[in-house]
């Protein structure tokens, strides 16, 4: 076996592993069915294109997770009204989304861990959403959670706190108030987990999102190589159109009156200075006839 095929082999288990629950994952972060799974395979095809460094990473889904949830939070998604974040849960028996998702039978059933807690996690900011998910959800550490979202930990820690007085302000049901934090993790992780699982997901093939990853990766090349090309002609044009010296303008006539006659030209500096001395000798003598100036 290749080093190629060796790769694809280790990068299509990964995807059988973890592609199912990282889509269930991102659609409670972003409430979209059709965005998490754009997101996830998005996320594997980054890790396909960066796989020397993602196959040492010590958690290569993680890495795939978070690429995925980056691409889920991008904000030009709320430009694409397929692809922006809905404060409330999509219906999954959408005709575009039926073929990937199904509606759990919990959220059919409503109640506050189905669609009242999706729509719940929907109305947190989406750096609470995520801290909340990471730690209480997946049951990542404070750290870990804080080095996935780029905070320190006490901000981890603000934002988890806050998320989960705000969950137990909208569903008080769920038992949330006078509890312990680490009790009140617990509860929230089983709710969160049942609501993930509760989901119906069909991903992707690992080889078509290999297939997808080497062309975008072939676009980008070739779109880097034809602007490279596209500057260096524009700069071959522009040093054949321009002078390669620079010729100055010439020089006005001085324009004079017929039949007059120019000025004479100046005297030389040494006469000039011979009739300052002899100005100042005449009133050297002329002080010393002076009978006042005695």
């Amino acid at each position: 076996m290749t080093q190629r095929e060796q790769a694809a082999s280790a990068f299509d288990d990964l995807h059988a592993r973890h592609a199912v629950a990282l889509t269930q994952q991102t659609y409670l972060l972003t409430g979209r069915p059709r965005l998490a799974r754009r997101a996830v395979e998005q996320g594997f095809r980054l890790a396909w294109q960066r796989w020397p460094q993602v196959a040492v990473d010590p958690d290569p889904a993680g890495w795939v997770r978070a690429a995925a949830y980056e691409y889920a939070l991008t904000p030009w998604h709320r430009l694409c009204p397929g692809l922006r974040p809905a404060r409330k849960p999509k219906r999954f028996q959408e005709p575009k989304e039926s073929k990937e998702f199904q509606e759990p039978k919990e959220l059919q059933e409503g109640g506050p861990s189905g669609r009242a807690l999706l729509e719940a996690l929907l109305s947190l900011p989406a750096p609470y959403r995520r801290a909340l998910l990471l730690h209480d959800g997946l049951g990542m550490g404070l750290y870990e959670t804080a080095a996935e979202i780029e905070a320190s930990t006490p901000a981890a820690a603000g934002r988890l706190t806050h998320a989960r007085e705000r969950i137990a302000e909208r569903l008080p049901e769920l038992g949330l108030g006078g509890q312990e934090p680490v009790r009140q993790g617990e509860i929230l992780r089983a709710r969160i987990t049942g609501l993930a699982a509760a989901q119906q997901v069909t991903p992707a093939a690992a080889q078509s999102v290999r297939s997808a990853s080497e062309r975008s990766d072939l676009r980008t090349t070739l779109a880097a190589v034809g602007l490279t090309g596209l500057f260096a002609l524009v700069t071959l044009v522009m040093m054949i159109v321009t002078p390669d010296h620079y010729t100055p303008s010439p020089d006005k006539p001085l324009a004079t009156a017929p039949h007059t006659r120019l000025s004479p030209a100046p005297r030389h500096g040494a006469d000039i200075r011979k009739q300052g001395n002899a100005a100042v000798r005449k009133r050297l003598r002329q002080a010393r006839l002076t009978p006042d100036v005695r």
